[in-house]
């Protein structure tokens, strides 16, 4: 499994391109029976990767005024936690899966664990010849420790005062491509500071502001070399949409100051399987089954914020962390006017 593992998205695509041996057998078992599991072991992982995009999209409550700008280096990572790296695999919600043993129900690995040791399990179909046939295969690993329990992003974003006590904010990861890998992402913000309007702003010791964000992530994995299934143009597209609404206060301080504040995050991640595949036996090939199926999960999360910010002149430096379904934090170093 290649290691790729500054962006999530891509620990995501290629942890799920090392399950594709077994996609033969899941795919021939039904295509229910493989949704369900993909969407099981892909869920936690998509997100947390919703909480980690979300960090640092500011560092004060203090807006700038007009022409003030701040360009920054952002760098999150949201902590996986035990509960996210299993999930509970109920042979009794498939249709045509069992384990060896006979067991009801086992703990298994989700995307962000690793089954230590190995799990089993038996998968049940229609041969068109040899008629009802069982094969056992092995369930998929996750990243395990492979990224020291950690979703990591990583962006720039910028910053610009247009008056009025309003800020507008962008982010983006110009497009990356490899060989198998596509991915790019962008996101918008608007921050409006309510002590700019009042009459005594100059003489409060605190700032307080709103902000409303939005974040969007496509990736794209090509499956059609490693999948180990005959067919054409297989891949993964996912596609990564976030809202986040946040009250946030901070102090007024010269050089080193402190912000908080209380958000709600909402989001939704879609992954398809997309592409031609033909589930085999070794002699007979079925008939093709085209894109197989899409699997999604959300995410409607409260979070708390606490963070600090150290200016020196041009330079900034701020750190920060959420508390949340997915606990995060986050480092920018900016570089600003006024």
């Amino acid at each position: 499994m290649k290691k790729l593992s500054l962006f999530m998205l891509l620990v995501l695509v290629t942890t799920i391109s090392k399950a594709q041996s077994d996609i033969d057998a899941l795919l021939a078992a039904g295509v229910e029976d493989a949704e369900r599991f993909a969407n099981d072991y892909l869920a936690p992982g998509t997100d947390g990767l919703m909480h980690s995009m979300n960090a640092n999209w500011f560092n004060s409550a203090k807006v700038k005024p007009l022409g003030g700008f701040e360009i920054s280096v952002i760098v999150n990572a949201a902590s996986v936690q035990d509960e996210h790296k299993m999930f509970d695999l109920n042979v009794a919600d498939y249709n045509n899966v069992s384990f060896p043993d006979s067991s009801p129900s086992k703990s298994v690995a989700t995307v962000l664990g690793e089954n230590d040791p190995a799990i089993f399990i038996e998968v049940e179909y229609d041969d068109p010849i040899f008629g009802n046939q069982t094969e056992t295969i092995e369930l998929p690993t996750g990243i395990g420790d492979g990224t020291a329990n950690l979703l990591p992003t990583a962006f720039i974003q910028g910053a610009l005062g247009i008056g009025g006590g309003i800020e507008v904010k962008a982010r983006f990861v110009p497009k990356i491509e490899t060989e198998d890998v596509s991915l790019s992402m962008y996101g918008a913000g608007l921050q409006m500071e309510f002590t700019e309007w009042l009459p005594a702003d100059k003489l409060l010791p605190v700032a307080i502001s709103g902000l409303v964000a939005y974040n969007h992530i496509d990736g794209e994995y090509n499956l059609t070399d490693s999948s180990g299934v005959q067919g054409e143009n297989q891949r993964i597209e996912n596609a990564t949409n976030t809202w986040l609404f946040q009250l946030i206060a901070s102090t007024k301080m010269p050089v080193i100051n402190f912000y908080g504040g209380l958000g709600y995050i909402k989001g939704k991640s879609e992954s398809d399987l997309l592409g031609t595949y033909r589930v085999t036996n070794g002699f007979v090939t079925s008939e093709d089954i085209v894109d197989p199926f899409s699997v999604s999960s959300e995410v409607s999360s409260v979070r708390g914020t606490i963070g600090t910010k150290l200016k020196l002149g041009f330079f900034r430096l701020n750190a920060e962390y959420h508390l949340s379904d997915f606990n995060a934090f986050s480092l920018g170093v900016n570089f600003g006017f006024r």
